[in-house]
């Protein structure tokens, strides 16, 4: 039995959805799932291998199978370094060449993943244009050859997909029903088309009906509902609305690393000094008295995100600054610095002035204390 058949399984034993991390380019990188691999756990669990918190399923980013088997290799490499803190850990590969994707399934089953998926869903015009991502859904005969490939390479680790409901318009009854045939393990499904990129609402009733295909074609295949999940509650509505076995979180992980914790929130206040403690990590002051209520329920304080931010910079430096660009670090800041005073004043500096993780944890620095002086 693979991992999947075990989610599952949990599932209807206890009716509660399993979680998914989404695979995002220049988001979901080494750095960022150690984060959550770490802060996704309650506080005191971590360090504790037996206590499964946090995300029920990682997913690198999406990395190209033909780029794998290229001269390149090394550098693509490295977005699938993972930690056993990460697993289960799913490498996604896109391609729409059946050697090229065979060979590069055999390789992430040798770098010991405990899946494969194909993506078939992301609308990069540049993806497409390759015959991959969202492109295969115009072309089904492509992408049942891709399956078959993974399947050969992935030898008797399990392969997934991850599809969007179709290209123009949702073609259930062909494009997934195609997919389901082909005895995968998992089916992700973004329930939006190609054409509506993310501009619309998540159709989760799309959902619902897939669900509804896989009891008739493929009971065995696991499915997951992607789309808008903006919290643990809504995903937990939205999977026992549409019947679907796990749910897959995106957007929603962007500066809170702390997503799968149902103990911490985010709160858009700084407390008062009388609340705070020096501490010798990054930011000097840390809230260290609470409530007894706030103990069932602890706040996320704007300091503690901006420690995590550091956190974060120095992590993606450290496992990717010598061959990712730090510009792809700004895109997070936008995430942490917001929703509390001076959060723009700060965004806008870190964007404009730092260039390594030194600058930011200096910022950081001087926000903090210039705060806690007025």
């Amino acid at each position: 039995m693979h991992f999947w058949q075990t989610l599952r399984e949990k599932r209807k034993v206890n009716g509660a959805p399993f979680f998914c991390v989404a695979p995002m380019a220049d988001v979901t990188d080494p750095a960022f799932r150690r984060l959550i691999a770490t802060y996704g756990k309650p506080a005191s669990t971590r360090g504790d291998s037996s206590t499964r918190g946090g995300p029920d399923v990682m997913w690198t980013e999406f990395v190209s199978a033909n780029g794998l088997m290229s001269a390149g290799r090394e550098v693509l490499q490295r977005d699938l370094v993972y930690a056993e803190m990460e697993r289960p850990i799913v490498a996604q590969l896109f391609s729409s060449d059946p050697e090229k994707m065979e060979q590069a399934a055999r390789l992430c089953a040798e770098l010991g993943f405990d899946g494969i998926d194909i993506n078939m869903g992301c609308p990069d015009k540049t993806i497409e244009k390759q015959g991959a991502g969202a492109g295969m859904i115009k072309t089904p005969e492509v992408a049942v050859a891709i399956i078959a490939a993974a399947k050969r390479g992935a030898g008797t680790i399990p392969v997934s997909v991850k599809t969007r409901v179709g290209y123009n318009v949702a073609d259930i009854d062909n494009w997934i029903a195609l997919l389901l045939q082909q005895d995968i393990a998992a089916l992700t499904v973004h329930a939006r088309t190609r054409k509506e990129l993310s501009k619309v609402p998540a159709h989760w009733g799309y959902i619902k009906q897939v669900v509804a295909l896989r009891d008739k074609l493929a009971p065995q295949t696991v499915i997951i509902g992607n789309g808008d999940v903006t919290s643990l509650a809504d995903g937990a509505a939205k999977a026992a609305a549409s019947g679907c076995d796990g749910v897959m979180v995106g957007r929603a992980l962007f500066g809170n690393p702390w997503f799968f914790d149902a103990s911490r929130q985010i709160t858009a206040t700084l407390p008062k000094k009388s609340l705070l403690q020096k501490v010798p990590f990054i930011g000097k002051y840390i809230e260290t008295k609470r409530s007894a209520a706030q103990s069932v329920s602890r706040p996320i304080t704007v300091q503690e995100r901006l420690q995590v931010m550091v956190e974060h910079t120095k992590l993606f430096e450290q496992l990717l600054g010598d061959v990712k660009s730090f510009s792809i670090m700004k895109k997070h800041y936008k995430a942490y610095c917001t929703g509390f005073a001076g959060a723009k004043e700060l965004r806008m500096q870190l964007m404009d002035e730092a260039k390594n993780a030194a600058d930011v944890e200096q910022i950081t620095r001087q926000f903090l204390d210039n705060f806690l002086l007025q």
